[in-house]
């Protein structure tokens, strides 16, 4: 007779989790390259690592990504330039490497994980629909009780994430996710500089419109506020300024 684990949680193992990235790709509805967002990957790396965990970075087709320019605390916008979690994670080769060389998300080995988060930055809105390793992949983590978090407009992925049943894992769960004020804003903020003709959105669709649409209950902290939510192991965060509360919920749900 063999005597069944009484606590299978083994609350000092070492935690790992797989932050996904998107790959390049063009937008439809701009032209423009675009990439991740780098505060959406270092961010939540550094609260990570600085809880003790492993981290590996994948994307849909793994090999170089490329982030969204005005994520770049280097970029002549200066939109980044106070982001010193960037700043000092791009200036260190070993960890620059890691998105000059990502996994395949179909490689992630779901028992050697405890959690999945999902970056966002403008690609995902372009190239989710077709990346159906990682809808399973999140699911998969979904399914089996460990976290599944998404962020900004990483979001996405969970307006093609079904379980299998056939529903969509945040039918009935609360969610936040890229607000339509920050697209607003956003979409006013090229008009107003002449970098789109006015009435030209940047994004092809929204994600508070298509939560709601798939029977999510979204909410959202603002415009441009640091927010995340956690609805049992689905964790959701607002925009690129919420990665860091993102990531401790995740940390939260985990344990050190």
């Amino acid at each position: 007779m063999s005597l069944k684990d009484p606590n299978p949680v083994k609350p000092n193992a070492k935690k790992r989790v797989a932050i996904v990235v998107a790959n390049p790709a063009v937008s439809s509805t701009t032209g423009w390259p675009v990439g991740f967002w780098w505060s959406e990957l270092t961010h939540p790396w550094y609260v990570f690592t600085e809880a003790g965990y492993e981290v590996q970075v994948f994307s849909p087709a793994g090999g170089r990504c490329q982030a969204d320019a005005m994520s770049d605390p280097n970029d002549p916008s200066g939109y980044s330039k106070t982001d010193l979690i960037t700043q000092g994670f791009i200036h260190t080769p070993e960890l620059k490497a890691l998105v000059d060389d990502t996994k395949k998300v179909a490689d992630i080995g779901i028992a050697r994980f405890d959690a999945i988060l999902v970056a966002g930055g403008q690609a995902p809105m372009f190239t989710f629909e077709q990346t159906t390793d990682l809808h399973k992949k999140l699911v998969e983590f979904y399914e089996a009780g460990k976290v599944a978090a998404a962020l900004c407009h990483g979001v996405a992925v969970l307006a093609y994430a079904k379980n299998s049943h056939g529903e969509y894992i945040a039918k009935g769960k609360t969610v936040t996710g890229f607000a339509n004020c920050e697209e607003d804003f956003a979409d006013h903020a090229v008009w107003s500089y002449n970098m789109l003709p006015r009435g030209t959105h940047i994004m092809p669709w929204r994600i508070e419109d298509r939560m709601r649409e798939i029977g999510a209950n979204y909410v959202q902290a603002g415009l441009w506020r640091s927010f995340a939510v956690r609805d049992g192991n689905l964790i959701t965060g607002q925009q690129n300024f919420s990665g860091e509360e993102t990531a401790r919920l995740v940390v939260e749900a985990l344990g050190r």
